[in-house]
């Protein structure tokens, strides 16, 4: 049946991923554009890697409402990891940290995340019920996180098809990962409790291709509403994958969509050629009941090695365990995925559970590299009793970690006569991925005893539904019937400008294709020639349009008259009127810097462009924007 050997990415087609069974859902975390986090009133998305205190926590597994340990916090917490939270006190309260109560869920973040369902085409429950879901591996203080489900059985249109969304959640954010190195793992505080929804599709698409084209539908769709945070982190993917005679894999954290195909290509390779193994296995007699594996402590047998780990791990004392895997014979060399191979899958969790983050934290016989000699080798397997169809594994580190080396890597060998392990896997750079933890379950989640059900009315419905967009691919459909530009409908489809477009278009009779171009194409043209449009708004899109139809400006002369609106921050007719003195131009400047001093302000990176905007507010028509620009260091190239 596993007769089937994986192509170069590039070269697989729709009818081998068919073979092979692909199937891939998604998990998408959106971070909500809101001024505050979800159950406290510390301001959100204020980043920096500043901190003023350090807080360490242990964590510790606990039961879940029906007696029973999660399998994944049990995993965490063998690890035995000294949790640091780096806290700046201006975004973090003793609320993140278990010392005070929640407070009452965020409103506004709410309403987002509801009117977001909407777009989904999801049912809204009538009752929102907070639960606690464990995290042990330290990323969130309390080792708890609070979740809600709101929405559910929702759609998304793709290709002939509708992807179907099983469930929307609205939760706190996680701390950022700082560093993991042995028993010391760090956090950054700063986006903790940051209010995002996560949404779960269906595993319904057939092809790495489709996983990631339906990431960007579900990405367009959020965006068109600009309640949303942008930029690096603000939204991030879980990939589902399985494959025929497989199970659900996890790949968490994927940061960019472009990377969704090699990373579920990668994960597909390496959950078929991990059922080959089996078969494998299968051959030489080796199932989950006739595994047999031995360890045995050969510290004493290497201590003249040359390989320098080896040869650093005797002179600081740690102790040195080979471990025989009866049968494997060449296995831990069997290809996983893209110049990987099982020694990897070994190699993970010895790093991931017994904090051996040194790399090579393990070597085999089966290694096609030098490490240590041939000699080495048979007095080891002299001393092991092992015979040529056996694989040897070595690993160092203290007492305790040697230990729990040991068992993970007899753990993972015996798993590999079942198939494939329930796993969360870490996406890495090169398109492979690496394990991170056991595949949480159901245990994990109990009912949250802080805050109360919250009734979702139908009024509530109605005044969200007044502010949603239309969703953008009915505006695809209408714009290319339109006749549209190709490179611009997308873009248009999701722009905070689409409704004034419909208003232009329908209203006042404008050419479709001109005020595409005008709300599109215009704004990048004037960044390329250095001109700062930033407070541009709708305003003065709505006031170049409304002349344009009154035919007070002529459609060649168009883009000349939208410079002119960008540098004075209105609509005049005339390149300015009434120009303003230097005094005047100076006198706004002070004043509006002596504003900004006395203002509460959350991002003071953003500090030239608010100034900008407070003093064109004061001069708008009376000066250039770009006059302004240079006069307070805001301008390319200005220092």
């Amino acid at each position: 049946m596993y007769d089937f050997i994986f192509k170069p990415f590039n070269e697989m087609t729709e009818a081998d991923y068919k073979t092979i069974g692909f199937k891939s859902g998604l998990e998408i975390h959106q971070q909500l554009l809101t001024e505050k986090k979800l159950f406290c009133r510390c301001p959100a998305g204020k980043y920096s890697k500043e901190y003023d205190a350090e807080i360490l926590r242990h964590m510790r597994p606990t039961l879940s409402e029906m007696g029973v340990y999660d399998g994944t916090a049990l995993m965490e917490f063998k690890t035995k990891k000294n949790i640091i939270y780096h806290i700046k006190r201006e975004t973090v309260c003793t609320y993140e940290m278990d010392d005070t109560p929640p407070f009452l869920i965020n409103e506004e973040a709410l309403d987002i995340a509801i009117g977001i369902g909407l777009l989904y085409n999801c049912n809204t429950v009538d009752e929102l019920h907070i639960a606690r879901k464990q995290y042990l591996d330290g990323s969130i203080p309390t080792g708890f996180q609070r979740t809600a489900i709101y929405a559910l059985d929702g759609w998304i249109p793709y290709k002939d098809r509708k992807i179907k969304i099983v469930q929307m959640s609205i939760e706190e954010d996680s701390c950022r990962e700082v560093s993991d190195i042995g028993h010391e793992r760090v956090y950054l505080t700063d986006r903790l409790g940051m209010p995002l929804i996560e949404t779960v599709t269906e595993p319904a698409m057939k092809t790495p291709q489709e996983a990631a084209e339906v990431a960007w539908q579900c990405s367009k769709l959020v965006r068109s509403t600009h309640k949303v945070r942008r930029g690096m982190g603000a939204a991030r993917e879980d990939v589902n994958v399985s494959v025929e005679g497989g199970t659900r894999v996890e790949i968490k954290g994927v940061s960019q969509i472009s990377m969704i195909p090699v990373l579920t290509y990668n994960e597909a390779m390496r959950q078929w050629n991990l059922l080959r193994l089996r078969e494998e296995l299968k051959k030489r007699g080796i199932t989950n009941e006739t595994f047999k594996a031995e360890d045995f402590d050969v510290t004493n047998l290497l201590k003249k090695v040359n390989y320098a780990p080896l040869k650093n791990a005797v002179d600081t004392g740690m102790k040195i365990c080979a471990v025989v895997l009866k049968g494997f014979k060449d296995l831990l060399h069997w290809q996983t995925q893209t110049d990987t191979y099982f020694s990897k899958e070994i190699s993970d969790r010895v790093r991931v559970i017994a904090c051996l983050t040194n790399i090579p934290n393990i070597i085999h016989s089966d290694s096609k590299s030098d490490t240590i000699t041939s000699s080495d080798w048979q007095k080891i397997k002299k001393f092991a009793n092992a015979n040529d169809d056996d694989t040897m594994v070595i690993v160092w580190g203290s007492n305790e970690d040697a230990k729990t080396a040991v068992n993970e890597i007899i753990i993972r060998a015996k798993e590999a006569t079942i198939g494939i392990p329930s796993e969360t896997r870490q996406a890495l750079s090169d398109g492979t991925n690496g394990f991170e933890r056991i595949l949480p379950g159901a245990d994990r989640m109990y009912p949250d005893t802080d805050l109360p059900p919250k009734k979702i009315t139908k009024e509530r419905l109605e005044r969200i539904k007044a502010w949603l967009p239309e969703q953008f691919w009915k505006r695809i459909e209408w714009y290319n019937k339109l006749g549209i530009p190709k490179d611009i409908i997308e873009e248009l489809s999701i722009s905070r400008y689409a409704e004034l477009f419909k208003k232009a278009v329908n209203e006042w009779k404008v050419n479709p294709t001109t005020a595409a171009v005008l709300l599109i194409q215009y704004p990048k043209r004037l960044k390329k020639t250095e001109y700062l449009i930033e407070w541009l708004n709708e305003d003065m899109f709505e006031s170049v349009l409304k002349n344009l139809a009154d035919n007070k400006i002529p459609v060649d002369s168009l883009f000349t008259t939208f410079k002119t609106v960008a540098e004075l921050g209105t609509f005049t007719g005339e390149v300015v009127l009434n120009p303003a003195s230097d005094k005047e131009i100076d006198d706004a400047i002070v004043k509006a810097q002596a504003d900004y001093s006395k203002m509460k302000i959350i991002n003071p990176e953003k500090k030239n462009k608010l100034l900008m905007g407070m003093i064109m507010k004061k001069l708008r028509g009376k000066v250039s924007a770009k006059d302004i620009a240079q006069r307070i260091g805001f301008a390319k190239g200005v220092k």
